[in-house]
């Protein structure tokens, strides 16, 4: 039925635009040219008191990174996988850090987890690419990569809520130190945005697989009514001819 293979394409384009999204993300910090050079989850500024901290720093999924005179990251520091929200960590020192971060775990754990599932949703994402090829020919297709992307999208909603959590609670942290701090616009909107094209992918594949049994159904009732229409038809002729033998 040509319902699958639209539904199947439509589902592999805003599917492949989930994940180009995620990788958007997950390579900032690797390299300072555009556009992953203005992509970052938070920036804390006027932070000079802090031995060892670029003012402003900006925190990307692989590197801690300065800001340029055009706005954009710079200066980053080493790649590093995974990369955790620890200022002390993350600067070396716990001089002149806001109290908050000192002697915790808790953004160390918020920021770890959340790159964890970021990885694990893309992997079934890109799983579920491939197996969305099957989809556009096959029901079995359709719920295969339904069942992929459906996972993808588990993952990649805990990692955008492990991200809101970890970046809003740092902000706050930084301002009540006295210090500027801002959310990362670009990171927020593209993991956000990945999370809702699985959400648009994940429906789309699995209906596309439960359209050829709605069909059949439809077929079948159609079938069972000119069926009935024939019967009653076949029936009121033999009536006629009854009558006319014994007028």
């Amino acid at each position: 039925m040509a319902a699958r293979p639209i539904l199947g394409f439509v589902s592999l384009i805003i599917l492949a635009g989930g994940i180009l999204l995620q990788f958007l993300v997950i390579l900032s910090g690797t390299t300072e040219s555009n556009p992953e050079n203005q992509i970052y989850f938070l920036e804390a500024s006027n932070i000079g008191r802090i031995p060892n901290a670029r003012n402003p720093s900006r925190w990307t999924f692989f590197a801690v990174c300065g800001v340029g005179s055009n706005g954009r990251n710079t200066n980053c520091g080493a790649v590093v996988p995974a990369l955790p929200f620890d200022p002390p960590r993350n600067f070396g020192t716990d001089t002149n850090v806001p109290s908050q971060f000192i002697g915790t775990h808790h953004y160390y754990y918020l920021s770890r987890f959340m790159f964890a599932f970021y990885l694990i949703a893309l992997f079934f994402a890109v799983v579920a690419l491939f197996t969305g090829l099957l989809a556009l020919c096959s029901r079995l297709g359709g719920y295969l990569s339904g069942l992929n992307t459906s996972i993808a999208l588990f993952f990649q909603t805990l990692a955008a809520a492990l991200m809101t959590a970890w970046t809003v609670q740092g902000r706050n942290a930084f301002r009540s130190g006295g210090y500027s701090a801002k959310l990362g616009v670009k990171a927020y909107a593209f993991t956000w945005t990945a999370m809702a094209c699985y959400l648009i992918s994940t429906v789309l594949f699995f209906y596309g697989g439960a359209v050829r049994r709605e069909s059949s159904g439809i077929g079948r009732k159609r079938s069972n009514r000119s069926a009935r229409s024939r019967g009653s038809f076949l029936d009121t002729e033999s009536q006629r001819r009854v009558k006319d033998d014994y007028s």
